[in-house]
């Protein structure tokens, strides 16, 4: 495990800290057979309740496996679900003991910190979502809106609730793991595009052809972003958004030395 923090402590000083997200995020590569266990699960969507719950499962999980044990979140924190705020505070705290924890950005995540930067798009970004994210931190959109407060005003009371430190949390998030021959990442990869040349927006957005064409690399993505009431395994992929802000479901995936598991 310390040669993960370490390992951690180099990318954090490269990642750009640009309003917009205009140049990559990180990208970071282990070797297989890094972690004992591997716990990924993906969307929370501001559903704090079941995240806390989760995570007291992966801890009993866990508790019988010796070595390092790595948890991967697979983006999506805020929007839909009613506790955005609380899922972001709670995940740029310390992972449970004996666990390192990455945390990688999703399309929505990427869109908050947008808003935050530059929030003359605010009518736009809750077209998208954001309501109950910024209802989380106790701002009364609807009634800003029918009030007829101008950009200006509602993006100065968006900068004073919203905690800084939580932008920043955001902003600092790689956008993808690979462990040997296994890949983590939000939404899914362009088919056949070598990993290094893939777009932020992709690894963020795609759906098809990733969705029914899979990588077309050697390797098995791990993903989020397109719900289904169950995972979905699709050719070299697996899709673990179980829509838990609709269903109560957040399934986590589990990777044991070369066994591949739902918990």
């Amino acid at each position: 495990m310390g040669y993960m923090s370490n390992y951690l402590g180099r990318w954090r000083q490269q990642i750009p800290m640009l309003a917009g997200n205009r140049k990559q995020r990180a990208r970071l590569t282990f070797a297989e057979g890094d972690f004992a266990a591997v716990y990924a699960m993906s969307d929370v969507h501001g559903c704090y309740n079941e995240l806390l719950d989760v995570h007291r499962r992966i801890e009993e999980d866990a508790a019988r496996i010796q070595g390092p044990k790595l948890i991967v979140m697979l983006g999506d924190y805020v929007d839909r679900g009613p506790d955005s705020s609380a899922v972001l505070e709670f995940l740029s705290k310390n992972p449970p003991p004996g666990f390192q924890r990455l945390v990688l950005c999703g399309n929505h995540d990427a869109e908050l910190v947008k808003l935050y930067r530059k929030p003359a798009g605010i009518l736009e970004w809750l077209g998208f979502a954001g309501t109950e994210t910024l209802h989380s931190y106790g701002i009364d959109i609807e009634h800003l809106l029918q009030s007829a407060a101008g950009n200006e005003t509602i993006a100065r009371i968006i900068r004073n609730m919203i905690p800084e430190r939580h932008i920043q949390f955001l902003e600092s998030l790689p956008i993808m793991v690979r462990m040997g021959r296994v890949v983590f990442v939000h939404a899914g990869v362009r088919p056949g595009i070598d990993l290094e040349k893939q777009k932020d927006s992709d690894l963020m957005w795609i759906r098809q052809p990733f969705l029914d064409e899979g990588p077309q690399l050697p390797v098995l993505v791990i993903h989020g972003h397109t719900p289904g009431r169950a995972p979905t395994f699709g050719p070299q992929r697996i899709g673990i958004d179980t829509a838990v802000s609709a269903t109560g479901r957040l399934t986590v995936l589990t990777i044991k030395g070369t066994r591949v598991g739902l918990l």
